[in-house]
């Protein structure tokens, strides 16, 4: 039989920080939620309570350090979500829960949500401030988005019409609680963007608790605030509350009131601003007609009086003005002569008289030519009669004519002799006026071919 005792022998606390070990590294990081009973806090200042539910119960301790993180006050029979690690308290062999984070349950579970869409956004870049636009320093026109019925509407059209009451505010009434509410301010941050007549759209709504502000915190409007053409401004709860929107945002503000304040130019502070630019415009203008007027005066002391200048410069124009019309004076006297000298030239050589004159010799021409060319016609056209004489009588044509025929193979050989020819031979006959295709069926030879044919 197997002895039981083989295996390696443990001391209670060598088991128990193996068993401590196993469960802080299989349950690093837990997230429970339960109901709060046996609290108590001992002048270590830690709190030590179990949290239970209808079947079971679990040993937790949160320690004084991690207490200022705290969004609610721990209490018996409070539910509350919690977030630690599994433990092992060795002097009583105990495994607790050791709570890094603890909320009341809604809460609690809100703000989990919070944190990871938060992350999420902030990964995509939602969050980057070089996305952010700058809003106009004098807005004409602004959209609220908010409840008609609110008191942050209020303070905010108060604290507008204080500064600035030129700029002309448009509610665009939304519900800014409940379910639904996220989508209709997103869906009246498309509308405006669609219309495009404000400079600046505002959310607007007074503080609350998260789930008062929840809506706010939804993926859906965050992502409308950051598709939005206009820029976007989050004035959503008080200083202390923050939301999705606040990051998502072109600008922040704490509050309505301030976002009014921060958007907007005190109109006394702009009238002032406008006199001061005004008295300092007048006085830069006031110093450069000063400085206009000593160069002025030191160029007219280098220069002297512009009214002797101005005589000079006359008479030397009347100068030049006789000195000109001499000149051209001059000018066409010599034109004039050179004048009469050509049309005393073109007389003398009167284009009629030349034309006239060669005329009669181009008259005399074309006679000669004449002659000439029916001289030479004659005498061609003799030469042409006797060599046509010529010609007709070594024509071959001439020959066929007296009923000579010239023989031809089939590839157009002529046939000098009947020994060239052979029985059933193609050949063809020329003649005067056309030829014949014949077969050559006999072949009889002169007297004189025989002899020279003899052996």
């Amino acid at each position: 039989m197997e002895n039981p005792f083989d295996n390696r022998i443990q001391t209670v606390a060598e088991l128990t920080r193996s068993i401590r070990g196993l469960l802080e590294t299989s349950y690093s990081m837990v997230t429970v939620t339960g109901e709060i009973s046996n609290l108590r806090r001992p002048a270590s200042g830690h709190l030590y309570f179990t949290l239970k539910d209808a079947d079971a119960q679990l040993r937790a301790v949160l320690f004084r350090a991690q207490q200022r993180y705290l969004a609610c006050t721990p209490a018996d029979g409070l539910e509350v979500l919690c977030r630690g690690r599994i433990s092992v308290y060795e002097p009583r062999g105990e495994y607790q829960l050791i709570i890094d984070f603890m909320d009341g349950k809604g809460a609690g579970l809100l703000r989990i949500a919070f944190d990871r869409l938060k992350a999420k956004l902030e990964a995509e870049g939602l969050f980057a401030p070089e996305r952010k636009r700058p809003l106009p320093f004098l807005p004409r026109r602004i959209a609220l988005v908010t409840s008609p019925q609110g008191a942050a509407v209020r303070d905010f059209l108060t604290q507008a019409a204080q500064r600035c009451p030129a700029t002309s505010i448009s509610i665009m009434p939304v519900r800014v609680q409940g379910d639904g509410a996220a989508a209709e301010i997103a869906q009246a941050i498309a509308e405006l963007n669609r219309l495009r007549r404000w400079d600046i759209i505002i959310l607007c709504r007074g503080g609350g608790s998260l789930e008062d502000l929840w809506a706010f915190n939804e993926e859906e409007l965050a992502r409308a605030v950051a598709a939005s053409e206009i820029p976007v401004v989050s004035a959503v709860g008080h200083e202390v509350d923050f939301t999705i929107t606040d990051f998502v945002a072109d600008l922040r503000a704490p509050t309505p009131t301030a976002a009014a304040q921060m958007i907007l130019p005190e109109q006394e502070a702009l009238i002032t601003a406008i006199n001061e630019f005004d008295r300092r415009l007048a006085a830069a203008l006031n110093r450069h007609l000063l400085d206009a007027r000593r160069q002025l005066l030191s160029a007219q002391r280098l220069l002297g009086d512009p009214s002797r200048l101005l005589a000079q410069h006359n008479l030397r124009l009347d100068h030049f003005q006789a000195e000109l019309g001499h000149a051209l004076r001059y000018r066409l006297h010599r034109h004039r002569e050179r004048l009469g000298h050509c049309q005393a030239i073109l007389q003398q050589r009167d284009p009629r008289r030349e034309l006239a004159g060669q005329r009669s010799r181009l008259q005399a021409g074309v006679i000669r030519l004449n002659f000439l060319i029916n001289k030479i016609m004659t005498e061609k056209h003799s030469r042409l009669s006797r060599n046509a004489a010529i010609l007709d009588a070594v024509s071959p044509l001439a020959v066929l004519g007296r009923g000579y025929a010239i023989p031809r193979r089939a590839e157009g050989t002529v046939l000098r002799s009947t020994r060239q020819a052979r029985i059933n031979d193609e050949i063809s006959l020329t003649l005067h006026d056309g030829s014949l295709e014949c077969t050559v069926r006999k072949i009889k030879p002169t007297a004189t071919d025989k002899e020279k044919r003899r052996p």
